[in-house]
């Protein structure tokens, strides 16, 4: 990683961890479920998966957890590690459309498919993986989950799900966004 890789990451994990609600207190509590929080710390991993490599994101990902797990672990001392993979899976989706769609070329098409790609299958991915991590984890007594019935688990299940793919929806075409604007500004 080049200098210019390296601060520009470091800059995007700053404003990550200052952005994360348990840090900044900037969050906005789903309408439909108060204990899970819009917020828009992860804008900047995408920007910086997009912006500067995967291996980026993955490393500002992994920061904003230890930062979480040793300050603000919220309810569940294990919370944050649930976020880190519901992070990783809207990643995964990241890069594999990065594989599969391929950028030839800048123009407004391309970028809209792109940023429609990625966000599908972030958010199929996400979805995916935290309706399994929630159903088998909720039902674990604490630190683990909450010990919560089967039933109430599969309860909850469509509201995680909403809140999963919302998050995707806004902070991918957003992180597209800024990382647009910033590539046009600086090389890295």
């Amino acid at each position: 990683m080049n200098t210019k890789a390296l601060a520009t990451t470091i800059v995007f994990a700053a404003l990550t961890v200052a952005l994360n609600p348990g840090v900044s207190g900037i969050g906005v509590p789903a309408p439909y479920a108060p204990y899970l929080i819009y917020g828009l710390w992860e804008i900047p991993i995408v920007a910086a998966f997009l912006l500067i490599s995967p291996a980026s994101a993955i490393i500002i990902t992994l920061l904003n957890s230890v930062v979480l797990f040793a300050f603000f672990p919220g309810p569940l001392p294990t919370g944050p590690f649930y976020n880190l993979i519901a992070v990783f899976s809207t990643l995964l989706g990241l890069f594999i459309a990065k594989i599969f769609i391929k950028r030839e070329s800048a123009d407004r098409q391309t970028v809209i498919k792109i940023t429609t790609g990625s966000t599908i299958l972030g958010i199929v991915l996400r979805v995916a993986v935290m309706t399994l991590v929630n159903y088998i984890t909720l039902q674990q007594p604490y630190p683990i989950g909450f010990e919560l019935e089967e039933i109430a688990v599969i309860a909850s299940l469509p509201l995680t799900a909403l809140f999963n793919a919302t998050v995707v929806l806004y902070t991918i075409p957003i992180g597209e966004f800024i990382a647009h604007v910033i590539k046009d500004r600086i090389k890295l």
